[in-house]
């Protein structure tokens, strides 16, 4: 799927939060959550449906993309634009410490993805 534009990600977090909504209610959270008018949601909303990232059939808008989805992609595209993981961590986590409970999840996870080798 193709990289969600920053406007593509609101709307997205609109609809993960709404669930699947009407066309007209969709409207109205633009303009509430997002201070966007008619015209913007709609736009982005087409966008959304060429990039597979929702369904929009009989007025009923769907997101198919999930939130962990999006945010997976997203990362990916950091992570390869720092020159891989281990820069990307050393970049992000800067002078900061670890704390006992972070440290411990990181090895959790990292042991994780080694065993789905």
């Amino acid at each position: 799927m193709e990289k969600l534009s920053e406007g593509e990600y609101r709307l997205m977090e609109v609809l993960w939060e709404a669930g699947p909504v009407n066309s007209t209610r969709l409207v109205e959270l633009g303009r509430e959550k997002l201070a966007w008018n008619k015209s913007t949601t709609y736009t982005v909303l087409r966008r959304l449906k060429q990039k597979g990232a929702v369904r929009h059939e009989n007025a009923l808008v769907t997101p198919l993309l999930t939130r962990q989805e999006a945010l997976r992609a997203q990362g990916e595209e950091v992570v390869e634009r720092a020159g891989g993981l281990p820069l990307f961590l050393t970049a992000f986590l800067g002078g900061r410490k670890l704390t006992p409970g972070e440290a411990e999840e990181l090895r959790r996870l990292i042991d994780e993805k080694m065993g789905e080798g």
